[in-house]
């Protein structure tokens, strides 16, 4: 039994679907759930050597309403660029970044929709 509230569980799940897929895409995940102050960037990944991808995963239990990946406004934008900023500064990195969105769709604990949009935005300032 989890303690976790259902809504939390179902993005855990997400989030450990979409780490796994990177990594068998032969991704290196840096930190998943990397948080400075109120910011949060799910997992951070380098796709190669010379390019950090900041990956943000919504999981839901249906696209009803257009998909996960409606989810992110122009505010949660915002906030990542600003929480990879600082993830970029910590590490003394400077160079290339993407942003990229895992969308999950999971009803009844069954994956029934699973998309990797790469590139999906570039917050804009």
């Amino acid at each position: 039994m989890s303690l976790l509230a259902p809504h939390i569980e179902k993005g855990k799940v997400g989030e450990d679907l979409s780490a796994a897929y990177l990594e068998k895409k032969g991704w290196r995940i840096a930190e998943r759930n990397w948080r400075a102050g109120r910011g949060e960037i799910d997992i951070i990944a380098w796709e190669t050597d010379n390019l950090l991808v900041f990956v943000e995963v919504k999981t839901r239990s249906s696209d009803n309403f257009g998909g996960p990946e409606r989810g992110i406004t122009a505010h949660k934008r915002k906030k990542l660029a600003h929480t990879a900023a600082l993830y970029m500064e910590s590490i003394g990195y400077e160079w290339a970044i993407r942003f990229d969105v895992v969308a999950v769709v999971l009803r009844h604990g069954k994956l029934i929709d699973f998309r990797h949009v790469e590139d999906a935005f570039f917050p804009s300032s």
